[in-house]
């Protein structure tokens, strides 16, 4: 037995027949080709695989993909426009927030869920925002200090996190 759902996913819409338990992160990899997120734990431990469903930050491997049918979902891959790194894609760059790259999808969009409610946070409100998202390579510092950049490169330029 299959679920129809039909989601916006990057600005593009889609229809789908999933398995009622196939959770988005499978869909997201395996059926549609996203494979930005990434999975650690399968227990909403680490945030690898941290998507945005209708703006707020979700552990897309304890969600079902029938759970976002109707739903807007922005994916790591749907950031950048036009070949053009979104200033969040950019700050990792800049300030060395990332090692191996493993959690990075993860700490981007739990980044950009941060920014949208909070568009000049400070290190401490940084660091809360990212308890749910797990680095084993960086200590942290380059991360609070890439969405510290970002939050700057997107006030300067007065653009809107998505």
């Amino acid at each position: 037995m299959s679920v129809k759902i039909s989601v916006s996913i990057n600005g593009k819409n889609y229809t789908s027949e999933v398995e009622p338990r196939q959770l988005l992160v499978y869909h997201l990899r395996e059926a549609l080709g996203l494979t930005g997120s990434h999975v650690g734990c399968d227990t909403s431990s680490c945030g690898a695989c941290t998507v945005l469903v209708d703006g707020l930050a979700v552990k897309s491997c304890t969600t079902l993909a029938a759970q976002v049918d109707g739903c807007k979902v922005t994916t790591v891959e749907g950031l950048a426009k036009n070949g053009s790194l979104h200033p969040i894609q950019e700050g990792f760059k800049e300030e060395h927030g990332l090692q191996c790259g493993f959690c990075t999808p993860g700490m981007i969009m739990a980044a950009a869920d941060l920014l949208q409610n909070n568009p000049n946070p400070s290190e401490t409100e940084i660091r809360h925002a990212l308890e749910g998202n797990f680095c084993r390579c960086t200590g942290y510092h380059n991360i609070v200090r890439s969405i510290q950049w970002a939050a700057n490169k997107l006030k300067e330029t007065n653009a809107a996190v998505l």
